[in-house]
């Protein structure tokens, strides 16, 4: 028989057992260093789609900023057309009254209306019957639509010109026109 000793069990168990303890470690650092980067990788691909959608919503705001500006600028030029408009339909009463001084001669233009042949409205036919050329101003007004335009008209000696829809007025009915030139006193017709 073996008289040796029985080899003891217990190193080897304690040893064993040390390992699995370590490798369990080991396996459980492996795992959470495999989780941390995959929830890194994960927070990586949020952060690229929220980055995604600011530079998506940083453009929307920027055009919406232009857009506000341009509407902001196409209304103060609106604004600056209807203060225009306003200080033309703020005429004086003396405009369309011819003065009352008599040191001026009456102004030698004739004028007639008649129904368009082209078009429709009403066309004033001016007649300059004097014998030099006249550069007179006209006040166009409706009162009706408020509307009050001014034009300049060259008209030449002993001839007529027609005016109407054609050079940028429709004449109606109750239509007032006053004409000015330094020379002479203002003519004022209402359109019958």
């Amino acid at each position: 028989m073996d008289t040796s000793p029985p080899t003891p069990k217990k190193p080897i168990a304690r040893m064993s057992r040390g390992m699995m303890i370590s490798l369990g470690y080991n396996i459980a650092a492996t795992l959470l260093v495999f989780f941390l980067g995959l929830y890194a990788f994960m927070l990586n691909v949020d952060l690229g789609d929220v980055k995604r959608r600011l530079s998506k919503e940083v453009e929307v705001r920027q055009q919406s900023e232009r857009y506000l500006v341009e509407t902001r600028n196409r209304l103060n030029q609106s604004l600056l057309e209807v203060e225009q408009l306003k200080l033309q339909l703020e005429y004086k009463q003396s405009d369309f009254q011819p003065t009352t001084g008599g040191l001026k001669p009456p102004m030698p233009v004739v004028i007639r209306f008649r129904s368009s042949f082209i078009g429709k409205g009403i066309v004033a036919v001016l007649e300059n019957t004097s014998d030099r050329n006249l550069t007179v101003v006209m006040n166009l007004r409706n009162p009706t639509l408020a509307n009050l335009r001014r034009f300049t008209l060259e008209l030449a000696p002993k001839s007529s010109e027609d005016f109407g829809h054609l050079e940028g007025w429709q004449f109606a009915s109750g239509d007032e026109m006053v004409m000015f030139h330094n020379d002479f006193n203002a003519l004022r017709l209402v359109v019958p």
